[in-house]
C-alpha cells in the first residue's frame, strides 16, 4: 500500500533536482526556439549545404523549405465552438474513406508448462458514406510452441519478444492488403498505422529480428507508394529529438540539447491545426548498420501536427510520395478532421484500438479455452499454484 505522507516527504527531498532540470530544460527550449525562428530565412540549398558531409543530421529540408516561410505553418480556419469545427470536420471527410488497424496481444504465461501465446489485429473502416456500411472485425492468431520457443526461428529471442514481432507484422500486413485492394479506387482512402513508420526501437535488437520488422514498414511503405493510397504513421505522444538534431548541426555553436524533444521544442510555438513543414528524416539511430541494403529512412518525411490545445503536437510519419504527389495537405486535412471527430485523437485508430484490444478478463477466458482445449487433446498441461495464489490475492 502506497502511503501518502512518505510520498509528498520523498518529493520535497528532492524538489531541488527537480527545479534544476526544469530550469535548464527551459533555457535549452529557449535557444532552440531562436534556432526555429532563424530558420525562416534559409532555403532548402543553404540548410542542405550547411548539412552535406553529416551522414545523418536528424533531418532533412524537403522542397516545402522556402526561404522566408517559417517552420510552422498556419492553419487558416478558426472557430467559436466545437460544433463548428465538427461541421467542419464532417464536410472534409464526406465521401473520403479512412482505415486504421491496431492490435493486442497475449504473451505466454510461464507458469504454464505448455507455451502458448495469440495476437489479435483489429481494424476500422468508416466510408464516410451515408449510404455504405462502416467495418468492424478482427483476425486473430495462436502462436504454438514451435514459434515462441527462443531455439526456433530466431535464436536467443525471447517468446514476448516473438509474440511482439507477430504482433506488429500481422498489423502491418492488413493495412498493406487494404491499401493494395484499393489500388484502383475512385476516391483513395487515407490509411492509419498507430505508431512510427521510424523503428528506431528495432536498432537494440538482434539482426534478424530487426529485419522482420524492417520488412514489415517496407511492404507498408511498398504497398501505399505503388497503390498511391495515403499512409499515416500516427504518434500521439513523440520523444523524437530528429528537428532538434538537425538545429545542432545548423548552429555550430550549439551544444547537444539534453531532454528536450521535438513536441517539447514546438509546443508553445503552435496553436491547433498548425503543423510544420515536412522534413525528411535522417535518424541516426544505427536501425541499418547490419542490413544498409534496407535502409528506408529517406522514403519518410515526418510532420508534427498540433491537435490539442495543450498538448505538444503530435508527429506524422508520411511516405514521401504524398508531397510529390502534392496531395500532402490534403491528407494533413483529412488527419485534422479526425482529430476533431475523435476530440484529440483520430477516431479511426480509437475505434480500432476498442476493436482490437485484449482485456485482462479476455486474457483468463483465453486460458480457461486453451485449457478446455489441452484437456480434450490430452496434451500435458499444467499450472503452477503460486500463480493461481497470485490471481486469487488480485
Amino acid at each position: 500500500m502506497l502511503s501518502r505522507a512518505h510520498v509528498i516527504q520523498a518529493l520535497r527531498a528532492k524538489r531541488q533536482a527537480f527545479l534544476s532540470y526544469d530550469g535548464a530544460r527551459r533555457e535549452t527550449r529557449d535557444r532552440y526556439s531562436e534556432y526555429v525562428q532563424a530558420l525562416a530565412a534559409q532555403s532548402r540549398a543553404t540548410v542542405a549545404w550547411k548539412l552535406q558531409g553529416i551522414a545523418r543530421a536528424g533531418a532533412l529540408p524537403t522542397e516545402e523549405r522556402v526561404e522566408g516561410m517559417p517552420l510552422v505553418r498556419r492553419f487558416g480556419p478558426r472557430w467559436d465552438h466545437h460544433e463548428e469545427a465538427r461541421s467542419w470536420a464532417l464536410q472534409r471527410l464526406q465521401g473520403v474513406p479512412t482505415f486504421a488497424t491496431d492490435g493486442s496481444q497475449i504473451t505466454p504465461d510461464p507458469s504454464l508448462t505448455l507455451p502458448v501465446g495469440a495476437v489479435q489485429v483489429g481494424w476500422f473502416e468508416n466510408p464516410h458514406d451515408g449510404e455504405a456500411r462502416y467495418v468492424k472485425d478482427i483476425w486473430f492468431e495462436v502462436l504454438p510452441p514451435a514459434e515462441l520457443m527462443p531455439d526456433q526461428l530466431e535464436r536467443q529471442a525471447f517468446p514476448d519478444q516473438l509474440v511482439n514481432a507477430r504482433r506488429f507484422e500481422l498489423e502491418c500486413q492488413v493495412l498493406a492488403d487494404y491499401m493494395r485492394a484499393h489500388a484502383d479506387a475512385e476516391t483513395k482512402p487515407v490509411c492509419f498505422f498507430d505508431g512510427s513508420l521510424v523503428i528506431s526501437f528495432a536498432a537494440q535488437m538482434r539482426p534478424a529480428m530487426q529485419r522482420r520488422y524492417i520488412r514489415s514498414i517496407l511492404d507498408l511503405l511498398d504497398a501505399s507508394e505503388n497503390s498511391r493510397v495515403p499512409l499515416v504513421g500516427y504518434i500521439d505522444t513523440s520523444y523524437a529529438t530528429d528537428l532538434v538534431t538537425m538545429l545542432k548541426w545548423l548552429n555550430v555553436e550549439a551544444t547537444a540539447p539534453q531532454h528536450l524533444s521535438d513536441g517539447g521544442l514546438l509546443r508553445s510555438l503552435m496553436k491547433w491545426g498548425d503543423r510544420t513543414e515536412a522534413l525528411e528524416c535522417a535518424r541516426d539511430d544505427r536501425l541499418f548498420e547490419n542490413s544498409p541494403d534496407l535502409d528506408y529512412y529517406a522514403r519518410v518525411h515526418f510532420v508534427y501536427l498540433k491537435t490539442t490545445s495543450n498538448n505538444a503536437p503530435t508527429r506524422l510519419d508520411l511516405p514521401s510520395w504524398l508531397l510529390e504527389d502534392g496531395i500532402l495537405e490534403d491528407v494533413i486535412d483529412i488527419v485534422r478532421a479526425e482529430c476533431v471527430v475523435g476530440t484529440g485523437y483520430p477516431y479511426a485508430i480509437e475505434t480500432a484500438d476498442a476493436v482490437a484490444v485484449i482485456t485482462m478478463q479476455d486474457r483468463e477466458r483465453f486460458y480457461r479455452l486453451f485449457q478446455e482445449f489441452a484437456q480434450e487433446n490430452e496434451l500435458n498441461w499444467t499450472y503452477s499454484r503460486k500463480s493461481l495464489s497470485k490471481r486469487g490475492r488480485r
